[in-house]
């Protein structure tokens, strides 16, 4: 199979993609459709044990249990407090709320692992009082939808889970490499916000200084989320526990807080339950088909045929991952997070480690790529979320205005983990001992 095979095959998914057909319907289609052209019908009577295959892998089992710890936290009431409790601390900063927007995105990512689920939580929780103060709406709306992008690059991240099933790499080195880059991440919004404040000449918001005895005793509603964090990645740091195990001691400290809030209740359960089981089938219809597609273009041997392509072009680690940066971006433009990894990484992995990339860094860049997508008009999912949940209507221009300066930052973080691949590697070479 050729290149101009290729790129008319991709042409067409593509284009499936963009009239409204699901990208798990368009990736059994390709696949079966394909398959069935080259192999006939022994292909289509094989897929079978790969939909069994798949659906029996033990990892994925972690992806339900994620997303049900998060449903739990948000009808307990836990993100309210959150948010109450890090404006205390954080609303006198210069940027004022702004600051409290990222810092609870980033928190509540850690707990949930979803960006869609952290970018609406915070945006409904925020925006009142955003709008009550007199923020700038953009700075606002865009602060939320950046923010929201956190979820999947701050572990637990479902996208992390979802690249180590496709890649056959460790769920918990990729967790625990998504440390650093999430933090520093975080903090370059931050910083990014108090700038912007400082050369615009704004001033504090008239918000009234709270007391040290008001803001240590707003410390009690951060407890939740910290537990929790403590609990998933500490099980999985200390190698007591895997990825799935963890998601499970997760659920269960969840539970406990729930009921601790006086919220668990059949209702609570129901809601929590039917909204993982839609969020869960979703994802694993989308997996299933990548892998489909993936068995007939492993056995077309297409990976290969595009890594001698690349390599043929005696490109540079730094030029080929500068490309692939310019690829996600116009990529960006019409696919969201699930569609891009399923997508492109069966034919990308192959060839960024053929030229010595590390997996396990590269994992953390398509997340980055990943993050830019939920940003990138006109399909950016973020900022559809952000618009919906606020209450004043408007145009969305006002979101992809706020959201520019936050693409620019991830952009320039993206070059910065190229050149110190170290930030992302360092603590997973911990974990290891080397």
């Amino acid at each position: 199979m050729g290149i101009g095979e290729i790129f008319i095959a991709f042409v067409i998914g593509l284009g499936l993609l963009l009239i409204g057909i699901p990208i798990g319907a368009v990736m059994v289609a390709l696949g079966t459709v394909g398959g069935l052209i080259v192999f006939g019908m022994p292909f289509v009577q094989s897929i079978g044990s790969v939909v069994w295959g798949v659906q029996n892998e033990n990892i994925l089992t972690a992806i339900p249990l994620f997303i049900l710890m998060g449903e739990l936290l948000l009808r307990a009431g836990i993100a309210d407090k959150m948010y109450g409790a890090l404006s205390v601390w954080l609303g006198r900063l210069p940027g004022g709320l702004l600051h409290t927007n990222i810092g609870c995105c980033s928190l509540f990512a850690a707990t949930t692992g979803s960006s869609v689920a952290t970018a609406a939580t915070i945006g409904t929780v925020a925006l009142p009082a955003l709008n009550e103060r007199g923020y700038s709406k953009a700075q606002s709306l865009g602060s939320l939808a950046a923010g929201g992008t956190l979820g999947i690059l701050i572990p637990p991240s479902i996208a992390l889970l979802i690249y180590g099933s496709l890649t056959n790499n460790s769920i918990s080195q990729l967790f625990v490499a998504g440390v650093i880059p999430g933090l520093l991440l975080t903090a370059s919004f931050m910083l990014y916000i108090a700038g912007a404040h400082a050369l615009s000449g704004g001033t504090r918001n008239n918000v009234a200084k709270p007391t040290w005895g008001e803001k240590f005793s707003a410390l009690v509603d951060l407890i939740p989320p910290i537990i929790i964090f403590l609990v998933v990645m500490g099980s999985i740091y200390l190698g007591i526990a895997t990825p799935t195990e963890s998601a499970a001691l997760g659920v269960i400290t969840s539970l406990f807080f729930a009921a601790k809030e006086r919220r668990l209740n059949f209702d609570m359960l129901h809601h929590s339950f039917v909204q993982t089981a839609q969020i869960t089938g979703m994802i694993l219809l989308i997996i299933v088909g990548a892998f489909v597609l993936n068995l007939v273009l492993s056995l077309l041997g297409v990976a290969q045929v595009m890594t001698e392509w690349v390599v043929s072009m005696d490109l540079s680690v730094t030029q080929l991952l500068l490309a692939m940066i310019v690829f996600y971006l116009i990529l960006g433009c019409f696919l969201e997070v699930l569609s891009i990894q399923v997508a492109t990484i069966p034919i990308a992995y192959p060839i960024v480690t053929a030229v010595g990339v590390d997996p396990i860094w590269f994992g953390i860049f398509i997340v980055l790529m990943s993050e830019i997508a939920m940003i990138t008009p006109p399909v950016g999912m973020n900022l559809y979320v952000v618009q919906g949940v606020r209450p004043d209507g408007g145009q969305i221009g006002d979101v992809m205005r706020g959201t520019l300066p936050f693409v620019i930052i991830m952009l320039v973080f993206t070059g910065l983990l190229i050149a110190f691949p170290e930030i992302v590697l360092w603590l997973p070479q911990m974990m290891r001992g080397t």
